[in-house]
């Protein structure tokens, strides 16, 4: 089939797809603890199916140690062409409070172009975009122009990372020249986007005392003598000059060379009060996706209800800090616990625990594949691609850029900036769908024809 064909291929198949993506979103398939398990195991045999029926003959569910079942299969493509690996997950976040919905969450339904659904943006589209792409490839009897390895894994939402270590140990099923992550999208409807670049993450606990004992009567001992609460205080606002950038040496920064973001567009999106600045130097891009932040998640404090005249013997803050792709986190809490040691006012007792850590990654930015899939999109789409990066951590593909660090990872999907995944009303736009399955049909169509 030529390349002109597909466009008109993938809108045939556009009402199938639909109903894919209807039976999956009809399965609550929650894999956190707590919720049944019936669902999830649902929810594998039904993506396993949806995958059969496509042309996937040799999918099958295999067994994740700790987790439920993953879907993978692989269909051989012509001698010499390069393997890709298409990547998605069928679980979902709990749908919250069901009051919340316009319309039942477990029940596909459209309007204004939107299809609405709890997975219908993060990820079950995922699933229905790589069956849509192997109907579009194989229609006719075709033969793939590609290998193709699809795997549909069913505890990304938890965090787990058993997936990841199931990749660790058995890393040749999973090798690709070319790895598809398609959990993430375009930065607004009909804008086809790659996210290039995703920032780590590290969490700190600082414990700041100041008293031996307990609280001690403010009017008997208030002035000299410091209180835990305003000592760490103190201390936080050090992390930061009086721009508003991160003041902790050791931490990697790097430049940005991919799409601006607008201030306007930011303000809107994380709904900043009005009056209430923008704060840091660089250019917004740069600090989203490329530099760290620090941000002051949690405070264990004595509450306002019930609070005494007093004061406060220790205080705990814990610290969340995003990261430059590069930077490695271990070093990074080393640096913040250095600055932490460094600055502690008034000879305070300062405790810090370690918590978490994940790496970011550089993915498909500059190199062959992400040219191939810049202009997929800019044939589906019908204008240029864009380059955004990722605040966001997704551990998955920093472990399959390590594992296979000579294959490009092209994270991309269907989902937009009014997706709003694991929140109410979930969705993900029809058209976009369609595109975005255009576009990964064109993109393995054309990698390919340059084998």
């Amino acid at each position: 089939m030529p390349p002109t064909d597909l466009p008109a291929t993938v809108r045939e198949l556009l009402p199938g797809l639909r109903e894919d993506l209807a039976r999956l979103v009809a399965i609550p398939s929650i894999a956190f603890p707590g919720f049944p398990e019936g669902p999830v195991t649902d929810a594998a045999q039904a993506t396993l199916e949806i995958l059969r029926d496509a042309g996937l003959s040799t999918a099958e569910l295999i067994e994740i140690p700790g987790a439920p079942s993953a879907v993978f299969g692989e269909l051989p493509g012509p001698a010499g062409a390069p393997t890709v690996l298409l990547y998605a997950h069928y679980d979902v976040q709990p749908e919250g409070d069901r009051a919340a919905w316009t319309s039942d969450p477990y029940e596909l339904t459209e309007r204004d172009g939107r299809l609405y659904g709890r997975g219908a943006a993060d990820d079950k589209c995922g699933v229905v975009l790589h069956a849509g792409t192997l109907r579009a490839l194989l229609a006719g009897g075709q033969a793939p122009p590609v290998t193709i390895k699809v795997i549909v894994e069913g505890e990304e939402e938890t965090g787990r990372g058993t997936f990841e270590a199931a990749v660790q140990a058995d890393p040749g099923r999973f090798a690709a020249d070319v790895i598809v992550v398609a959990d993430s999208g375009n930065w607004k409807v009909g804008e086809p986007t790659l996210t290039t670049t995703l920032r780590g993450l590290c969490v700190v606990d600082a414990e700041v005392r100041t008293l031996a004992g307990g609280p001690v009567h403010s009017g008997l001992f208030g002035g000299p003598v410091p209180d835990a609460l305003i000592t760490l205080s103190r201390l936080l606002a050090t992390l930061h000059d009086e721009a508003g950038d991160v003041a902790v040496e050791g931490l990697v920064r790097q430049a940005w060379d991919g799409r601006p973001v607008d201030p306007a567009e930011l303000r809107r999106s994380a709904g900043v009060a009005g009056g209430v600045e923008l704060v840091g130097t660089p250019a917004l891009a740069e600090q989203l996706y490329m530099r760290p932040s620090i941000t002051a998640i949690g405070l264990d404090v004595p509450a306002i209800d019930g609070a005494a005249n007093a004061l406060v013997p220790v205080a705990t803050a814990r610290l969340s800090a995003r990261l430059a792709p590069d930077q490695d986190p271990a070093a990074a809490q080393d640096a913040i616990i250095a600055h932490l040691e460094a600055h502690v006012p008034w000879g305070a007792r300062l405790t810090c625990t370690r918590r978490e850590a994940a790496a970011g990654a550089v993915l498909a930015g500059g190199g062959p594949a992400a040219a191939v899939a810049a202009r997929a999109m800019a044939e589906a789409y019908g204008k240029d691609a864009v380059k955004v990066g990722s605040g966001g951590a997704i551990p998955l593909c920093v472990t399959l850029a390590h594992a296979f660090p000579d294959a490009e990872i092209v994270l991309w999907g269907a989902c937009d900036d009014g997706a709003r995944i694991h929140s109410a009303d979930e969705s993900v736009d029809v058209g976009d769908l369609e595109r975005a399955t255009l576009a990964q049909a064109l993109f393995l169509q054309s990698l390919g024809s340059r084998a």
